[in-house]
This record gives C-alpha cells, structure tokens and sequence, in this order.
C-alpha cells in the first residue's frame, strides 16, 4: 500500500558541502537549488539526477544566505567576510562582488521586481540596494544589536527585520521609517518573513516558539509551541495555508494555519536544521543541517486530507486563522508514522574538482510524523506506515511503501480536559504578554522622562554656572 497523497516524501539527497549548511533556495524554474555553507561555499544543485552540481568559491568566510533572483539568471551571496556577491548560477561561475557592510551580513533578499537588494549585517544595520550595479540607496539603523534577517513585502512597500535586540521591526520603504516594533521577551528571532498575502508576518525564534503576527491591527495570531528547540528558519507555502520550520532539535515541522495545528514532523538531519524554503510553487521544500546535508522533500501540500485544492480555501487572508492558537500535539493528537530510510552511498566532494555529483546519504534516517487533529481520537487507532528505500540508484530514486496498523490512542475524556487546560494556559500565556508589554513600555516611558528631567537639570546648572 503506497503512502497517502498527503505524506511529504524525500526526493533527492544531496552531499557535497563540508560543514554546516547555513541557507536554501530554489530558483524558480525548479530546475536549480542554491545553498550556502560555513565551508565559505556557494554551491547550485540540479534537480535533474544526472547533471552535476556547481560548486561556487569566491568569499572568503562562511556564507550566511543565498537567494536566488526572481527570474532565476542570479544568484545573491551575503557572508561573514562582510561581502555579497551576485553569481550567474553556471558552469562559468562568474560574479561580483561588493562589500556591503562593516561587519558579518546575515542575510540578503531580492525584492519582488528583482531591482533590489536588502541585506542584513551584524553592523546592527539594513541596507538597500540596486541590483544593477549594487548602487547603496539607503540603511535603515534603529536596531541596537546584530539584525539577523531582512526581508522584502510581496508587494516590495514593507521591510520587515529582526534582531537580537528582541525586536522584529518594520519598516516602510519608501519613507523608510519603522512604522511598527514587535517585541519578543524570551529569546528574539532567528529568521522573519511575510505571508504571502503581505498582511502578516511570521517569526523564528530562539525561544523554540513561532509567532504569526498581523501587520495592520499588530496583534498575535498564532503561537506555535510544538520544537523542543531553537527554531532556526521558516517558510511559508506559496498558497499561504502552510508554514515549514527548521529546529536545532533535529526536526522539520510543517504546520497548518487554517487549522492552527501542527500536520508533520519530518526527521532526516542527524543534528540541528538551520534553514528551510518551499519552492516557488510549493510543490517541493527542502532543508539543511549540521550534518551537511540538504535534503529536498516532495511537499504533497497541493492537496488536503479531504483531498481539496487549496486554492478553493481563503488564502488570499489570513483573517481565517483562529486567533492566538497554541499547538501542542501531544496533547491533541496522537501520530501516524511515515518512516524511510534512504541506503544509497553517499558522493564525497572532491576538492579539485569544480562540481559535484548529487547522491543519498548513506544509512540517513528520515521519517514523517503526521497529526491527526482531535476529532479523531475517538477512533483510538493509529496507523503506521513504514516506507523503505529499496533499488536507490544515484540517478533515479525510487520508493516502495509497505503499511502496518497497531492499536493505541488517548481517552476522548482526557484528551477534551487537557485542551481545555492547554486553551486557559494559552489565554494566561498571553496574558502575561501583554503585561510584559506594557510594563516595557511603562518602563521605557519612565527612562525617558528621568532623562529628560537630568537634561533639564544640566541645562540650569549651566545657565547659573554662566
């Protein structure tokens, strides 16, 4: 029995960086995936199994971020060499490099039209940039600490930023004011990005949490607690009904923002994940870790378990997100396990050569945890279902599934009072936010008044020293 339509599966296996890989796009073709490393390497993997991958040598530090263009003809590189570089994603290897800033660039995003650049650098800065060029246009320098992410509005009007000064800022290009700060008290975001619709924005925190915020009224939508770690990176779905993050805990979790639950657990990476992205369609994400690896997964988010197209949901809001939902899986659903174990010998770099050959990791363990919601609990059964590799060639993989059923599940009771309890804990949670909130705002006000009240203070004691 094959796996259902709705279980993402792993598609390819690529091996060829030598340390962490820091960053992951796809071009917009699907025909190219970019990634970055702290190997200082920028590497384009092929989809196509027999072409080989491009290997990118050029900074001289690790590489932080890569993107590609909307059109996909560049590739933009930010490093820790304080540089970004625009690449041509091809044998030739040919770019340009500028510096940017006077420290580590965190991150760097094309905008919608693909005419700029926004970077984001440990200088505690934001720059905006013209591609042809790389002319400077402005910087943004609210932020008091390293900006780890900037990020353009689908509709290139917005900047939004976060740091780790706590804040997640944002920003109106063109009169290139903060218009609105968010505030994070536990930890601050690794990786921030927009719906897209453009009406809301979503955040990676070190706190292991994800926040979905709404850009108009500035209020909490959703807070999702389902990592046990640092979440490291996220993206949403291109039909906006979905989010993937990336989590030090090992796992890639994919969630769903209509419902306000969490769909998938993915393990595959041996150590922690670092970054994650859909494809433009959506079709297919990928992710890489510690282990070096980058790993590209067939979504299989075009349809729901109902087997209804998403375009026939609302996906041009999120006005249909529950607000302030709190998921907590173990206490709302019980999971069905997808479990593949990829057995294809790996290809190693070689360091003289240009490019790479793309291959599976060998003995990689990757599974997916599905979640069914708590209207199901009733039935107390589990299905499991165990996908094993069989016939992997580095050229054309192959997967057979076989399924098995085990009993077990929770009391209906139990499960309905422990989401009450879980629902008035979230209720106490955001509670305490708002307190949080208003006692820094409080606190902000107070400092500002005794300054100036010691600025008044200096000013007569001059006035009656003259």
């Amino acid at each position: 029995m094959t796996s259902s339509p709705s279980d993402p599966t792993l598609e390819r296996h690529f091996k060829g960086h030598r340390e962490t890989v820091t960053s992951v796009d796809f071009s917009c073709n699907m025909k190219q995936i970019a990634t970055g490393s702290m190997d200082s390497c920028v590497m384009i993997w092929n989809m196509k199994p027999q072409m080989r991958a491009y290997r990118f040598d050029g900074h001289k530090d690790a590489v932080m971020s890569v993107q590609f263009s909307p059109s996909g003809h560049l590739v933009a590189s930010a490093s820790r060499d304080k540089t970004v570089r625009l690449w041509v994603p091809s044998m030739k290897a040919e770019s340009t490099a500028f510096r940017a800033h006077t420290a580590t660039v965190r991150s760097v995003n094309f905008s919608g039209d693909g005419q700029s650049l926004v970077t984001a650098s440990n200088d505690k800065t934001i720059k905006v940039w013209t591609v042809h060029r790389q002319k400077f246009l402005f910087s943004l320098s609210q932020h008091i600490n390293w900006v780890r992410c900037a990020k353009f509005s689908p509709d290139d009007r917005l900047i939004v930023s976060s740091s780790d000064d706590k804040t997640i800022k944002l920003w109106d290009k063109n009169s290139r004011e903060c218009i609105h700060s968010f505030y994070e008290h536990a930890g601050y975001a690794n990786h921030v990005d927009f719906h897209p619709s453009g009406t809301c924005i979503a955040a990676a925190s070190t706190d292991n949490t994800v926040k979905v915020w709404d850009i108009r009224s500035h209020k909490m939508l959703q807070h999702y607690q389902v990592h046990s770690g640092v979440v490291n990176s996220l993206s949403f779905h291109p039909a906006g009904n979905f989010l993937i993050t990336a989590s030090s805990d090992s796992t890639v979790k994919i969630l769903d923002l209509v419902e306000g639950k969490l769909l998938y657990t993915l393990h595959g990476h041996q150590g922690p994940v670092t970054c994650v992205a859909f494809s433009r369609t959506g079709e297919y994400f990928a992710s890489g870790g510690s282990d070096e690896q980058v790993m590209v997964w067939k979504s299989n988010c075009a349809e729901d378990s109902d087997g209804v197209r998403l375009q026939h949901k609302t996906t041009s809001s999120l006005q249909a997100l529950p607000a302030s939902s709190t998921a907590h899986p173990s206490f709302y659903s019980h999971p069905s396990a997808l479990r593949s174990q990829a057995s294809e010998p790996s290809d190693q770099f070689n360091g003289q050569d240009s490019h790479t050959q793309s291959g599976s990791h060998s003995g990689s363990h990757s599974r997916a945890t599905h979640s069914q919601t708590n209207r199901h609990l009733s039935t107390s059964t589990t299905s499991t279902h165990q996908t094993q590799t069989q016939g992997l060639s580095q050229h054309s993989p192959h997967v057979q599934a076989q399924s098995q059923a085990s009993d077990g599940g929770v009391p209906p009771g139990l499960a309905s009072t422990l989401e009450h309890i879980i629902g008035q804990l979230d209720i106490l949670t955001q509670t305490v936010s708002i307190l949080e909130q208003r006692l820094t705002l409080t606190e902000d006000k107070l400092k500002e008044c005794l300054e100036n009240q010691m600025e008044i203070g200096l000013q007569l004691q001059r006035r009656e020293e003259a």
